[in-house]
């Protein structure tokens, strides 16, 4: 039995042969496999096209956009005659200088310095937040727009950058938890026994019969389990603690995701920015805005190597030594030498105090290799990888970062640096040029 297909759904190519009659016997049947082949996309295109029309009742997300930077035309409105002739002309507007107009102003401007002090003080926190995640999503920003040249899609350079960032954090607690937690299990289970040992010496029994320190010391014991106060402190002494390693994690999570958001929405904050400016000066005013985020970028990711290379060499002079817990220690040399000038100090008296524990000579080989690393890496590392990020007065630098230690903590330290370096330019290229032209 013969197939019969429409002709309308046929081409030119599925014709039948006027020489050989249709559903004649023998006939080939390559047109009606050819037809069915070419049925099959046409069918998928049909389901694609109806999977990319919206769903019924669904609206579009609504998106807050600037207005055009450039107006091609402005409609002047014309002065209506109903209403003027009406109500009248409006009058003169009041002169800046009336005492009205003064009085209110002033009050309204002393009012809202107020809110912004009080909303200020309120939030020092969330500040702070905002700040250090600015400040990360400035830094990432140049490995960001460094894997775009490489035809890496920003979303994709963000998710990767951010992806190492929060590996290394959770790297950091991860080391540190399991070396707490084991420290502190080896210490309980020591202290009876170095209470014990103590107590058995002829120190403790010749001291104890001069001065009769066990019966002291078993009074003040049951003054203190007497005491409610006492117990009350040892308990909100460990909720505090439990508290702010809660807070500091907490802390940790929203910097990471403001800095998500901030990384991905840099270059339309940018934008955003360089609209506030008036129009006749948001060139330069762009001009030195790209400057000074990207030497804060280039600062970041440059101390962050120092960093890295610090770290690295502190950790295999430990492993040589067989300092206890060294890659712990190296990730805390690595967040102490992230701040300059002084981190890299701290991290070296830190690591030998505790390397001090496995006797001085060991404490003075480390002091020695890792003081003459300090020295080579402020002498041959740094200058070759700052060189193109920030260019600030040693003098400056000092002083700035302690102010900032002073004020923001860490934190402060860490954007010292950068801040003194904008500051530096923006009194170069504004006031000592407007000074120059008096």
């Amino acid at each position: 039995m013969t197939e019969h297909t429409d002709p309308s759904m046929r081409g030119p190519e599925d014709l039948p042969n006027a020489d050989s009659p249709q559903g004649a016997p023998g006939a080939p049947a390559e047109p009606q496999k050819a037809h069915r082949t070419r049925a099959r996309p046409a069918a998928l295109g049909a389901v694609l096209k109806r999977l990319r029309q919206p769903i019924p009742g669904a609206q579009p997300r609504l998106r807050f956009e600037m207005p055009p930077e450039h107006l091609d035309s402005i409609e002047a409105e014309t002065p209506g005659t109903g209403d003027t002739a009406r109500f009248g002309a409006p009058g003169p507007r009041i002169s800046a200088q009336h005492p009205l107009y003064m009085g209110f102003m002033g009050t309204v401007g002393v009012g809202l310095a107020l809110l912004v002090y009080w909303i200020g003080s309120n939030t020092t926190q969330l500040l702070l937040w905002i700040v250090a995640a600015l400040f990360i999503a400035l830094g990432l920003d140049p490995v960001v727009r460094w894997l775009e040249t490489h035809k890496i899609p920003r979303p994709a350079g963000i998710v990767l950058a951010v992806s190492v960032l929060v590996l290394a954090v959770v790297g950091f607690f991860a080391t540190l938890i399991p070396t707490i937690v084991e420290q502190v299990t080896e210490l309980v289970k020591q202290a009876p026994v170095w209470v014990r040992d103590f107590v058995d010496s002829d120190f403790f029994r010749t001291v104890d019969n001069q001065f009769g320190v066990r019966d002291r010391i078993n009074e003040e014991l049951d003054k203190f389990v007497k005491n409610p106060e006492a117990m009350g402190g040892i308990f909100g002494g460990v909720v505090g603690f439990g508290s702010t390693v809660a807070n500091g994690l907490f802390g940790t999570l929203i910097v990471l995701v403001l800095s998500l958001y901030f990384l991905a929405a840099l270059p339309a904050m940018k934008k955003w920015g360089y609209r506030l400016a008036p129009r006749s000066r948001r060139a330069r005013v762009e001009a030195l805005s790209e400057e000074i985020t990207r030497s804060v970028g280039n600062y970041v990711i440059g101390q962050a190597v120092v960093a890295l290379l610090n770290a690295t060499f502190a950790f295999i002079v430990m492993s040589i030594i067989g300092v206890p817990f060294a890659v712990l220690l190296a990730f805390v040399v690595a967040l102490l030498a992230f701040i300059p000038l002084v981190g890299g100090m701290i991290a070296g008296v830190v690591v030998t105090l505790i390397t001090l524990t496995l006797g001085w000579q060991s404490a003075v080989a480390y002091a020695i290799c890792y003081f003459a690393y300090l020295q080579f890496e402020a002498y041959f590392i740094s200058p070759r990888i700052m060189q193109k990020a920030v260019a600030v007065p040693g003098a400056v630098a000092v002083i700035s970062v302690i102010a900032g230690g002073s004020i923001l903590g860490v934190l402060g330290a860490l954007i010292a640096i950068p801040t003194a370096a904008a500051i530096l330019l923006l009194l170069k290229e504004i006031y000592i040029v407007r000074q120059d032209k008096h």
